[in-house]
């Protein structure tokens, strides 16, 4: 199983720790092209992505492509502080 953290770059509290024990945590600069980058993901052959919800809410595949797929899963949490 392979897990990627999506986090938005000016957001310097989200992931620290997992970042530290070594865990993919990707930074956006570019909210815009989360779709490509979660494709790009899936075709590395991860799992499960964690991405913050106000990242989440730049995607139109999420919940289109992704939502009947066994095999990858994407996990949305809340965002404590907006950074956008």
């Amino acid at each position: 199983m392979k897990i990627s953290f999506l986090k938005y770059y000016k957001d310097k509290d989200s992931f620290n720790m997992l970042k530290k024990i070594g865990m993919n945590v990707i930074e956006v600069r570019e909210p815009e092209q989360i779709d490509s980058i979660i494709e790009n993901l899936k075709q590395e052959k991860y799992t499960s992505i964690v991405i913050q919800d106000e990242l989440a809410s730049f995607s139109e595949d999420i919940i289109n492509k992704y939502q009947n797929d066994n095999n990858f899963n994407i996990i949305i949490i809340p965002n404590n502080k907006s950074k956008f």
